[in-house]
């Protein structure tokens, strides 16, 4: 019997994806496309996002993107319109949050953009033993709409 003097299986043969930390060009919106901050993700390589021109549109991942870039909600990404449904879009590009900020330099993402942030983040929760008003549920303080208050 021959000794194993291989170099491997056949995974040996994939290759490594080292140009991660490489510096890209900052790709701007051109005609028919529009940025958009991804508000939740649906599954199937579908995300619903918020487009900067106020439209609500779910998105579609195109496959090269599908399982090498990750997208989460919060991610500003670049998506590319539709001509014939106003109310669907395809991903196009996700960007960096150090390139996200650059946009938002440049101006071309309005200034209350908030970025690298979930949608999570817009209820406001605090901890604390203070009590403003009367309430409680099963142990849990609660005050207002959105705060919610344990001790």
């Amino acid at each position: 019997m021959p000794k194993n003097k291989g170099k491997g299986g056949k995974n040996r043969k994939r290759g490594k994806n080292e140009a991660d930390d490489e510096k890209r060009e900052l790709i701007f919106k051109e005609d028919g496309q529009e940025y958009a901050q991804v508000l939740r993700m649906l599954g199937n390589g579908r995300c619903e996002a918020m487009c900067i021109d106020g439209t609500k549109r779910l998105c579609h991942i195109r496959g090269k993107m599908h399982k090498k870039v990750w997208i989460a909600a919060g991610d500003i990404i670049l998506v590319g319109l539709r001509d014939y449904q106003d109310d669907k879009a395809d991903v196009i590009l996700k960007y960096m949050p150090d390139e996200a900020r650059l946009l938002k330099a440049y101006g071309e993402l309005p200034e209350n953009t908030r970025l690298n942030e979930g949608p999570w983040l817009a209820v406001s929760l605090c901890f604390c033993d203070v009590m403003h008003r009367q309430g409680s549920y099963k142990g849990k303080q609660f005050f207002g709409n959105d705060t919610y208050f344990m001790t």
